[in-house]
């Protein structure tokens, strides 16, 4: 049996990042506060915020880069409507620990993800096992939970069409890891911290 990942050495990357944020107030679920918001309540929150279209269409749409607002997430949880233009997308990364959901509200969006659970600190490249990857298209309506170790890239691959999601993390992004990928070269390249993107 092969391990889906090899690593190494540690990386000391500092971060870079472009960002702005404003705040609006989206539907709540009920939660246990002491615990936070499980991946599926959060999933339950991204659905339910996508189809709030006055919420949605609030949204200013740039056809240069993505846009976004900052939502107030169930008990403690961090949560964003993104709007994508076309041919858009994240790039690799993950959620520096913490577990989340997101929904289409609008258009399609596509997910590469990794079925691997990845060492979170101490590499700087990993090369994938084969039948790591996992991909999916995600329209309007449509959403996804994932864990804490959880790495992938969104995009927008219409050429003429917006695409606008809602996103939610438990417990809020204290950091998110920015990687390239060449073949099954996964490497580290910097760690972006809440105060870029707020």
């Amino acid at each position: 049996m092969s391990l889906p990942v090899r690593t190494s050495a540690p990386d000391t990357t500092a971060s870079t990042a472009t960002a702005g944020a404003s705040t609006a107030t989206s539907p709540s679920a009920a939660v246990s506060p002491a615990s936070g918001p499980t991946p599926a309540e959060l999933l339950d929150f991204v659905r339910r915020t996508a189809t709030d279209t006055e919420l949605v269409s609030s949204l200013p749409l740039d056809p240069e880069g993505r846009t976004w607002i900052r939502l107030d997430g169930p008990a403690g949880s961090e949560a964003w409507l993104i709007g994508w233009p076309p041919g858009t997308g994240t790039g690799w990364h993950d959620h520096g620990g913490s577990h989340g959901a997101f929904a289409t509200a609008a258009g399609a969006l596509k997910e590469d993800s990794l079925a691997a659970r990845l060492p979170t600190e101490g590499w700087k490249t990993l090369e994938l096992a084969e039948g790591v990857d996992r991909e999916r298209k995600l329209t309007a309506g449509e959403g996804r939970a994932f864990g804490r170790h959880h790495v992938h890239e969104v995009r927008n691959e219409s050429g003429a069409e917006h695409a606008i999601s809602v996103h939610a993390y438990f417990p809020p992004l204290p950091l998110m890891r920015r990687y390239s990928r060449t073949g099954a070269v996964l490497r580290l390249e910097h760690v972006e911290r809440p105060e870029e993107w707020q």
